[in-house]
Order: structure tokens, then sequence, then C-alpha cells
């Protein structure tokens, strides 16, 4: 296991173990934070614990043209029932994130430090998020860290059926548009590959994550 000292470096990806842990402690200042996503390195870990880094192989994400839409989504869509705005409300989707039950989890990742953090990194315009409104309220939506060409996904949140898909498949629709190579949605969940996203390996995902063309 590798301890992370003060000094502003992370350890090879190569280094992680089977389950993708590469190193522990740190802090989540902006600057550890984007070295971090920049390194394919993502934090990860539970209220009262020290501060978890991964790195998994393979590693899950989303080519933004191939997102998937079912005739169902793709009414929805076309519809009027919901609309979508970025940077509206970052720290209401932040919360939200944070509360939402999820399927096999106790209690949330998403703690007090990181709340900071990611609002830190949101103020300095390198965070965003994507609110879906439906009848003047937030009924879903998504967050995460803006690479330039690579989009790390970090969580959503749904309120009512569809909201964080009308999320996600119009970020995907807005990443296509602008040539970004991929969504990074770190782990596998059945949610994520029913809209499209695949396992890759780590050296792949670490060779397009450094190709910035």
């Amino acid at each position: 296991m590798i301890f992370l000292s003060d000094d502003l470096i992370f350890p090879s990806v190569e280094s992680a173990n089977t389950e993708g842990l590469l190193a522990v402690g740190g802090d989540l200042s902006s600057e550890r934070l984007m070295l971090a996503y920049e390194s394919g390195i993502f934090p990860w870990f539970n209220e009262g614990e020290l501060i978890l880094w991964w790195s998994p192989d393979p590693r899950m994400v989303l080519f933004p043209d191939a997102v998937k839409i079912s005739k169902s989504m793709r009414k929805i869509l076309n519809g009027n029932r919901f609309t979508l705005t970025k940077n509206a409300n970052f720290e209401f989707v932040l919360e939200c994130c944070s509360k939402i039950k999820r399927a096999g989890q106790e209690g949330t990742w998403i703690t007090a430090d990181m709340k900071k953090a990611y609002l830190k990194l949101h103020e300095k315009g390198l965070a965003h998020s994507y609110e879906v409104w439906e009848n003047n309220a937030i009924v879903g939506g998504l967050y995460g860290v803006d690479l330039g060409h690579v989009f790390c996904g970090e969580s959503m949140f749904s309120l009512v059926s569809n909201a964080s898909k009308f999320a996600f498949i119009n970020l995907a629709k807005e990443l296509s548009a602008k040539n970004y190579k991929l969504i990074d949605c770190q782990v596998y969940t059945e949610h994520l590959e029913s809209l499209g996203a695949v396992e890759i390996s780590r050296c792949e995902f670490m060779t397009i994550l450094k190709r910035k063309d």
C-alpha cells in the first residue's frame, strides 16, 4: 500500500492493486484533484476513512458517439417534459447526489470534505453540473470534472424516472459535438452499460487520456 506524502505526486497507475486501489492519504486540494484526474486517478472513500485513490482496470467509459438512446428516451428527448441547464445550481446537484439512496450502498462517499473540494473546483471553472428541470424544479442531474477532451463523470441522481438519463444523454451529445474523446464513468454498472458505456483496459484509457489532440 502506497501512502501519499505532502508532495504533489502520485505513483504510477500500474502500481494499483487488483481492485484498482492505488494510494492512501494526501488531501483534496484542487491541485491534487486535478493532477489525479489528469493522471487517470480518482478519490473514492467513505466518511471517517482515509482518502483512497483509485485507478481500476478495466475502466468504464462512454465514447460520446456511442451513447444508446431507447425509443422511449428518444420520445422524452424530443418532448417538452424536461429542460436542461448547465451550472445553474452545482451545490444542489452535489447535495442530491450525496443523499440519493443506491442499491447495495450504505451511506455516501460524497463526504462533507468532498463537497467542499468539488465546490472549489466548480468555482474555478473545472467542475460542472447539469440540471434537469420539470415544472420549475430540479428533478435530476449530474456533475463531473472537465479536462477539455475528457469529461470525468462523478455522480448523477434522479428524483423522477429518466431524469438522470436525460442529463447523461444530453451531456454525451454536447461532448460529441465538441469532439471529446470520452466520458470517464470509472466503474461498471448495469445502468451505465444500458446507456452505451463499455469497459476498456487501463492501458487504453491512459492512452486516450494523454492524447489531447
